[in-house]
């Protein structure tokens, strides 16, 4: 079986929307207070708290614009969190979830079509690696199968 690795964004990067920098949409991230579930950090990998600080920003998990690369809207701590380092299990918030989206990319960071569906969790790890053992698909992304939303990149070790 195809070895993982589930990645978190980057702290460089997260570091800077902490500090004010604008998000992919050009503006500063905005600050609200979580009601608890439903408020995933994509640094850590952890729901962000009921009465916790966080920021509600722009993402864009793709080197650069192109009609491929999806822009939408992600949580994060407002106050700095560690990193979930990139292990070949499946982040634990996850496991509290029913499904994700899966879809795979190849190295042009465009859609693999075929690659994209709903998956439940615990088929999770299984899924990913089958579609890795792919040559032509570089790398998956994660993402919420009610909204969409951008939860972590899955790449082969």
């Amino acid at each position: 079986m195809t070895e993982l690795r589930y990645i978190a964004l980057p702290t460089e990067a997260v570091r800077a929307l902490q500090a004010g920098a604008e998000d992919a949409n050009g503006q500063p991230a905005e600050r609200a207070v979580s009601n608890g579930p439903a408020n995933p950090c994509r640094h850590c990998l952890r729901e962000i708290a009921a009465g916790e600080e966080m920021l509600i920003l722009a993402y864009r998990p793709f080197p650069e614009p192109q009609p491929y690369a999806e822009l939408g809207p992600i949580f994060l701590h407002a106050e700095p969190c560690r990193r979930y380092a990139p292990s070949p299990e499946v982040p634990a918030m996850f496991l509290d979830w029913e499904s994700l989206l899966v879809r795979g990319y190849g190295d042009d960071d465009r859609i693999k079509y075929g690659t994209g569906g709903i998956v439940r969790t615990r088929d999770l790890q299984s899924h990913c690696a089958a579609l890795l053992a792919d040559s032509s698909v570089s790398y998956l992304h994660l993402r919420s199968a009610l909204n969409n939303c951008y939860q972590c990149r899955v790449e082969r070790v």
